[in-house]
């Protein structure tokens, strides 16, 4: 889990905005570029090429489900 603070002064590396943490899907989401960024053991990885279209979370298994 990200602590507030953390989340207070992140944004997107690419255009700036700010970013909404999901913690359910360990997961930073910047809707403006329409991409999310992964959380890797508590670390953001904010990296403009590790970014990935929203679209892939449909593809992304939700907990509990099969």
């Amino acid at each position: 889990m990200l602590s507030k603070e953390l989340l207070d002064i992140l944004a997107c590396p690419k255009c700036k905005g700010d970013l909404i943490y999901y913690e359910d899907k360990d997961i930073l989401v910047c809707p403006r570029c329409k991409v999310y960024y992964p959380v890797e053991e508590d670390i953001p990885i904010l990296l403009i090429d590790s970014a990935r279209p929203l679209e892939e979370l449909e593809k992304v298994p939700q907990g509990g489900q099969t």
